[in-house]
């Protein structure tokens, strides 16, 4: 007969508390938790900083050298160069902050990404610049998944981090869909360089494409439509930004305001990746996954980036504390840039090879060719 071995209930000190037996598992104390987090959260704090001084230095070519990227890159070398240092075993310590920095401080920048918007930008460019948008978006997270898995092997998860990236908003929105799809930290790595890389060269190339429309008139030659396009197809809001102001001011108003809704589609596009994300899960596993969001459920990140939204809409938001919130977020962003660049790898990199970067480059092309196709077609279609 097989019978439940019982431990002997464990002595009590006065006043009720239990004692550790020697050689218990004993849960740690909270402050003991929250000095592990410190190293991890110092070191990326840190490196934030160094991004957001250099990115200040260079001046008014900033958008080639944006603080995300910069944190990013710098954590990369660091965790490299510790890894090297220690024989590939260190950083252990370290990976408590990291986890903070990679999870909570990021989906908080996510969240504080939702007062640069108002639901009345939608109004302002009007419904067919809506719908070029949402058709750009959506054929970009198709090609990418279709291209990147079927034709160039990648693995869901990166085909979609750089679709996502490629389609809405760069890095921010890479982060962003690293929850809806429980993405590795040097699966967001190779994402991010691809996005980047792309998009830098989109702030090169607008500006001579609008003056080679001119004489092509592929698209009507004004600013305003060109703005349009810009908005639709560049893929930071950064890099929008100085493409457009290189064209001119009507431009770069239409531009942003444009690409302000392409950023609010961010929520509909997670509340599906999330959802299809669980459902390919579950029947994998043969089951539902307890630690993954059920179907249909809202992120609470998402939740409050829509929450944020809808406020700066309905309720006057004082200037100063927009500028306040505009700088905590980008703060809030490099810190979880560093801890991502900590996590990746160069033989990470390598072993991805330049497929993720083939993909890149080829949503780039169709952003550039494709979307001027949409932005063409689609206001004659409306009317």
């Amino acid at each position: 007969m097989f019978t439940l071995h019982r431990p002997p209930p464990a002595a009590t000190l006065p006043g009720g508390h239990a004692a550790s037996r020697p050689g218990s598992h004993a849960p740690a104390p909270a402050w003991h938790r929250h000095r592990a987090l410190l190293p991890g959260l110092l070191l990326c704090l840190a490196l934030a900083a160094a991004a957001l001084l250099l990115a200040g230095w260079t001046g008014p070519r900033s958008h080639l050298t944006s603080p995300l990227t910069l944190a990013m890159l710098l954590g990369a070398a660091c965790g490299n160069l510790l890894q090297a240092r220690r024989g590939g075993g260190g950083g252990a310590h370290l990976e408590d902050g990291l986890a903070l920095c990679r999870q909570t401080l990021l989906r908080g920048g996510i969240v504080l990404y939702g007062l640069r918007l108002t639901l009345g930008d939608l109004a302002h460019i009007g419904s067919a610049a809506v719908a070029v948008d949402a058709l750009v978006l959506a054929s970009t997270i198709f090609l990418a998944r279709v291209a990147g898995t079927r034709w160039l092997g990648l693995d869901a998860r990166t085909a979609t981090l750089i679709g996502a990236g490629s389609a809405i908003c760069g890095a921010a929105a890479v982060m962003a869909t690293q929850s809806a799809v429980r993405a590795r930290a040097e699966d967001v790595a190779v994402a991010v360089v691809s996005v980047v890389a792309c998009g830098t060269g989109a702030v090169l190339l607008y500006p001579l494409l609008y003056e080679w429309n001119q004489h092509a008139r592929v698209l009507p030659p004004d600013a305003r439509t060109f703005g349009i396009y810009i908005g639709s197809t560049v893929h930071e809001v950064a890099q929008v930004v100085s493409a457009a102001r290189a064209i001119g001011p009507q431009a770069a108003d239409t531009a942003v305001v444009t690409k302000m809704a392409r950023v609010l589609m961010l929520l509909p596009f997670l509340l599906v990746v999330s959802r299809f994300t669980h459902a390919a899960q579950a029947g994998s596993e043969g089951g539902s996954d307890r630690t993954s969001p059920a179907p249909g459920a809202v992120p609470w990140f998402a939740a409050g980036f829509l929450l944020l939204v809808l406020l700066r809409t309905w309720l006057p938001v004082p200037a100063a504390l927009l500028a306040l919130a505009a700088t905590l977020d980008q703060c809030l962003l490099a810190v979880a840039m560093a801890a991502l660049g900590l996590g990746a790898r160069w033989d990470t990199l390598r072993a991805a090879g330049v497929r993720p970067l083939l993909l890149g480059l080829g949503l780039f092309a169709w952003l550039v060719v494709g979307g001027a196709c949409i932005n063409r077609w689609v206001p004659a279609w409306l009317g």
